[in-house]
């Protein structure tokens, strides 16, 4: 059977985001530095940032795309919104810190640049400094990088980083007739959004278990659970939720990238994966009118519905 796509449309918003691909020795140790660089970024509401990874590359992944190194590769994301004032500080400031605790401190690693723009950060010089006069500029594969000596050899990662505007917010709702039929079909949708290069699902395991609204009853809380959309509130609720009544469970996946055609692209091979699904009721998609973000994706591509 086949689920219900609702007539609306997911409220992207503008980001600026860097892209760095890191390489290892093996699957392994490339895998530790994935989960380390990118952790803590699920969400831009406490995380200093919205980090994943876009796909595997080089050897034992997308080999079409070769790195610098000839090692096995992972290429990650990392979005700040547009809307922050410090935005372009705030950027630099965490891909320092993740760069140098998460992936310089990971046994076999290297680091490189994969946005060749202006402006960009010195942001291998900066980690470089952790060589204590020792660090020395070369030219390795062709790129212009910095050779740090450590304990166990030597860290290099390319001189500067580069970032350009992205795209944050795309989202889907699956709504399961059970817990598994809705994180099937977030899986399903998942990969499927995962296949279109150039973009990443945050939330761990690229999906979100706990959609949230803006806003709470608590002055300090800037998001809260969207209660109108829990399951289990529905008789409390009354008149007030909007889940429907054969609808047990819902999941849902965030999908940031390089731009909006991206996003829009991996929006429909989500859906067109998941809609199969058995016993998934609904797809749908979370907005607020308009007032957060003005990239709208709508999941039906010819709808004509329109913020209001």
């Amino acid at each position: 059977m086949t689920a219900e796509i609702d007539d609306t449309y997911a409220e992207a918003f503008r980001s600026i985001y860097a892209e760095v691909l890191i390489t290892a020795r093996d699957e392994t140790w490339l895998t530790h530095a994935v989960h380390a660089a990118a952790g803590h970024a699920s969400s831009s509401i406490l995380c200093d940032c919205e980090a994943g990874q876009s796909r595997r590359v080089g050897p034992g992944g997308d080999e079409s795309f070769r790195t610098p190194d000839g090692r096995p590769g992972a290429i990650l994301q990392f979005h700040v919104p547009r809307f922050r004032k410090d935005r372009e500080a705030h950027l630099e400031r965490t891909l320092l810190a993740r760069l140098s605790q998460n992936v310089l401190t990971c046994p076999t690693t290297a680091c490189f640049n994969l946005i060749d723009s202006e402006p960009f950060f010195k942001l291998g010089r900066k980690i470089a400094l952790f060589g204590d006069g020792h660090q020395a500029r070369d030219v390795r594969w062709g790129r212009r990088v910095w050779v740090v000596p450590i304990m166990s050899g030597e860290f290099v990662i390319d001189r500067r980083f580069g970032f350009r505007d992205g795209i944050m917010g795309g989202n889907l709702w699956f709504l399961g007739r059970t817990a598994d039929a809705a994180l099937d079909a977030a899986i399903r949708a998942r990969d499927a959004a995962l296949d279109t290069p150039g973009v990443i699902t945050p939330f761990p395991g690229g999906i979100a278990s706990s959609g949230s609204k803006a806003g709470s009853r608590y002055s300090f809380l800037v998001a809260s659970t969207n209660h109108p959309f829990c399951p289990t509130l529905r008789e409390k609720l009354g008149e007030e939720s909007r889940v429907p009544a054969e609808v047990a469970s819902i999941q849902e996946i965030i999908v940031n990238g390089r731009d909006l055609e991206t996003v829009a692209a991996a929006t429909q091979r989500a859906i067109a994966a998941a809609v199969e699904t058995p016993d998934l009721v609904r797809i749908s998609a979370g907005n607020y009118g308009g007032r957060l973000g003005k990239n709208w994706i709508r999941l039906r591509p010819d709808s004509s519905i329109a913020p209001a």
